[in-house]
């Protein structure tokens, strides 16, 4: 053992059980944490893993790789409605962490808690002899019965997506190839926004208690756009027309598209936006817009849903274009 690092039980003893402050985790004191689901209210239960250089880089601050683990999973609860609860944490930490590592690690846990209100219940922690994995199972809360799931989308409902698109993609890009932003005349702040935008997610809770209220579908965007629309669409047993005029972009978005289609729609359909996409009627559509704007949640119209088989047809100035060889983010 590498001096001067704690052992295993002081190691959850001194960083981890001060952010175990639900009672239902028993101060990370026994084999399990406890919970009682609030009357009237379903459990809803999400995990995502996060593994170093494919989800995010070995050298990245600890404090962003805590808080993308912790959002990607909010994200997937916001997209069903749920108030987040709490989370257990696996943690496979490679050969060479040291305390000051790990303390980083754990403030940024203790910030997102803080801002998203929700505490670890519990978890474990092993030695990796790979890289760092960082694996979090979040459980949220919904009335009975109301969760938002992918397969609820009608004929008729309009398609809205929160945000701006494929900004994590262009981010990501950089990362790789630090001379595809100057090729594409982004400037310096633009570059640090999208390698920030890839970083740090920005799961949309407060649109959570609308979805609920409104929503016939909803799903977070982590693959791309254009396949988690054919998620959708191939769940709801409808067809979906994506407008891709409408598809709401960031300044620096912008410029790539402007320089090139085909890096303006890898980009658009690249995943890790964790931005919500949702399927809301038409009768409801503008109360939802109103409501999400006085939540301070930016929401666009995109598109439309059709009856169908599940196909998504995706137009530029209302004609069908041919998209080769996109498919969205795929792990294997």
């Amino acid at each position: 053992m590498v001096a001067d690092r704690p052992g295993e039980f002081d190691l959850i003893r001194e960083f981890f059980a001060p952010l175990a402050k639900d009672p239902g985790s028993l101060g990370l004191t026994d084999d399990a944490a406890v919970l009682t689901v609030r009357a009237g209210h379903d459990l809803v239960l999400t995990k995502d893993m996060l593994a170093a250089d494919i989800h995010f880089f070995s050298q990245d601050p600890p404090e962003a790789i805590a808080a993308k683990a912790l959002r990607v999973n909010l994200s997937d609860l916001a997209a069903k409605g749920a108030k987040p609860r709490g989370y257990m944490m696996g943690l496979a930490l490679p050969s060479d962490w040291s305390p000051d590592w790990l303390e980083g690690f754990c403030a940024g846990l203790a910030d997102d808690q803080k801002a998203y209100g929700f505490d670890l219940l519990g978890g474990d922690t092993i030695r990796s002899f790979g890289g760092l994995l960082v694996s979090i199972t979040a459980l949220g809360e919904v009335p009975c019965g109301k969760a938002v799931r992918r397969s609820g989308a009608q004929p008729g409902d309009l398609l809205f997506v929160t945000g701006t698109i494929g900004d994590a993609a262009a981010g990501l890009q950089l990362r790789f190839d630090p001379a595809f932003g100057q090729d594409r005349t982004l400037s310096a702040a633009d570059e640090q926004y999208l390698r920030d935008r890839y970083l740090l997610p920005r799961p949309r809770t407060t649109l959570a208690p609308l979805l609920l209220e409104y929503a016939n579908a909803a799903m977070d965007i982590s693959d791309g756009l254009i396949a988690d629309c054919g998620h959708l669409a191939s769940a709801s047993e409808v067809d979906i027309v994506l407008d891709l005029d409408k598809v709401p972009v960031s300044h620096a978005i912008a410029k790539i598209n402007a320089n090139s289609q085909d890096d303006f729609l890898r980009c658009v359909d690249g995943g890790d936006d964790y931005e919500i996409l949702t399927c809301v009627s038409e009768a409801n559509a503008e109360q939802f817009s109103k409501h999400a704007t006085a939540v301070g949640c930016p929401l666009t119209l995109i598109g439309r849903v059709d009856q169908g088989t599940g196909i998504v047809t995706v137009t530029k100035k209302g004609t069908p274009i041919h998209m080769d060889e996109l498919g969205g983010f795929r792990h294997f």
